[in-house]
């Protein structure tokens, strides 16, 4: 019988001959595997390399919890190499979540124990288990490797921190534990939406190839239709959200566990705290609008500026104006409340009447509200003299 081995993790296979030297030992490519992983396997046995001019095979046991394939056949890398490679599929158990599946859809991954080497074999495996290899060296000696099976916590993102209306976003979920099939491209929905539409919408999350446990899903943001398949409504400023329950969790989880990831991108110009309102042109003004530099005491004065939301969407706000004499001591504060629209501009004004001559500092501020007072601007400061 002849045997194909493709080999995919030969820096693997040469740190086992540089390290091993004379000596037998088995390598796995990873340290930690999943339920449903793709297993590569490595025995460096150069005494078992009989024929120099001929590929060999050796008979080695796979098992993992409650589950043993043996003999399982693997075959020389080559010949001459003295290394043997071969691979098994884990299966999962789709007791662990039932009817419900990993996904609340009934996924589940798939596989019944078979095989006889070297690349076709499954083998059932559990959240918290291990995979084993045993080869029989000699009659009295048995060399033996384990690597972990584990669940893991999923990582969530969008690829970008902002995007334009009519424009595609990326999400991407990263959870080797929904790569059921490594063998294959595996897919399973989520849901996204935004500030304009709490429904939302499903997007099919596809693994980004065979085994990378990587899946990315594309929404297409759009102002103008209702949001379905992957088209999302959205306006400008929304906050764009993407869900992921995460239902295969590592101990001390239980089977029955699941947690809610989110990660949210925005639709717009992304603007920084402070430049979400942009305050200008702090002035001294009279009752018609003047501009004035000539100020007596008693005086009835606007303390004026002109405001203009740089935001695609209502704001809120509070204009707070705050009057200091000469020593820092505060001798007045007002304010104004109020909604910007869109790309709207203002100019706003609260009177104040000096009591005596002197120098006073006016401040203006803009804040989100009086309750939520988050700055929407830098402050903005005038002097008044006052004769």
């Amino acid at each position: 019988m002849k045997f194909i081995v493709v080999i995919t993790i030969s820096l693997l296979a040469l740190l086992l001959q540089t390290q091993l030297a004379d000596a037998t030992g088995i390598g796995f490519d990873k340290k930690a595997y999943t339920w449903s992983s793709l297993v590569h396997i490595l025995v460096y046995a150069p005494d078992f390399d009989s024929d120099p001019n001929l590929v060999d095979t050796i008979d080695v046991s796979v098992s993992t919890r409650g589950h043993t394939i043996s003999p399982y056949k693997l075959v020389e890398t080559g010949t001459h190499t003295g290394i043997f490679a071969g691979s098994v599929t884990l299966t999962g158990d789709p007791s662990l979540k039932g009817a419900k599946g990993t996904d609340r859809q009934g996924m589940n991954p798939t596989g019944l124990q078979s095989g006889n080497g070297p690349n076709d074999g499954f083998l059932p495996s559990e959240n918290s288990d291990g995979v084993t290899v045993s080869f029989e060296y000699t009659k009295d000696q048995t060399v033996t490797s384990s690597a972990l099976v584990q669940w893991n916590v999923g990582q969530i993102q969008w690829l970008q921190q902002n995007y334009q209306v009519n424009e595609q976003g990326v999400f991407q979920i990263i959870d080797q534990d929904m790569n059921l099939d490594p063998k294959a491209i595996d897919k399973f929905e989520t849901n996204v939406w935004s500030d304009s539409d709490s429904g939302g919408t499903k997007i099919t999350m596809t693994e980004t190839g065979k085994d990378t446990g990587i899946f990315q899903g594309n929404v297409y943001f759009t102002t103008e239709s209702h949001s379905s398949g992957e088209q999302l409504h959205v306006t400008h400023g929304d906050t764009i959200t993407g869900e992921y329950i995460d239902s295969t969790l590592p101990y001390p989880h239980s089977p029955s566990d699941e947690i809610r990831l989110t990660a949210t991108t925005s639709i717009g110009t992304s603007l920084l705290p402070l430049e979400q309102v942009n305050s200008s042109n702090p002035r001294i003004t009279d009752s018609m609008g003047n501009t004035i530099t000539t100020i007596k005491a008693n005086q009835q004065i606007l303390i004026e500026a002109d405001l203009q939301n740089m935001q695609q969407k209502d704001q809120p706000f509070a204009y707070l104006v705050q009057v200091g004499d000469s020593n820092g001591i505060t001798l007045s504060l007002s304010w104004i409340t109020g909604k910007l629209g869109a790309s709207q501009f203002l100019n706003l004004a609260e009177s104040w009447s000096p009591p005596a001559p002197g120098s006073y500092t006016a401040q203006i501020f803009v804040w989100q509200s009086l309750s939520e007072p988050n700055a929407l601007s830098l402050p903005l400061s005038t002097t008044i003299n006052v004769q």
